[in-house]
């Protein structure tokens, strides 16, 4: 029996972290056990995720499931988006100007500036009143 080619990748963004296998298949997305239709409803998030797909033309050569954690729903696309083009790369390193090129192997480091104590938020100050 011959092993199939499996290829495995980490994704991040924000607080979200996407672990994405990939295998030769038809095309089909898997977030959560879930369909991707069914888990991202927003059409800018699912557009986001397959984007490195589109761009390799490799929409229908492979089956893909993630599982996500954390973060919000644009933040968790962004994670999944970073561990397919992690992937792509893995299964073929020819790929990887073009996904460079079009910045979807940078992970995206800005997060949420935290709030400091004292304070009404990570910038915003409480009014200074002068008497």
């Amino acid at each position: 029996m011959e092993k199939e080619n499996i290829y495995y990748a980490t994704g991040k963004r924000k607080c979200s972290v996407a672990k994405t296998w990939m295998k030769p298949g038809t095309g089909k997305i898997t977030v959560n056990n879930r369909a991707l239709d069914e888990y991202f409803v927003l059409g800018t998030a699912r557009e986001a995720l397959e984007l490195p797909l589109e761009l390799t033309d490799k929409k229908d050569t492979f089956d893909i499931n993630v599982t996500v954690l954390g973060g919000g729903i644009m933040g968790q696309a962004g994670a999944i988006r970073h561990g397919i083009t992690k992937a792509l790369v893995i299964a073929d390193p020819e790929l990887r100007g073009v996904l460079k090129k079009a910045g979807c192997l940078t992970r995206d480091a800005r997060v949420k500036e935290r709030k400091k104590y004292g304070q009404k938020g990570a910038r915003a100050r409480f009014q200074f009143s002068k008497r």
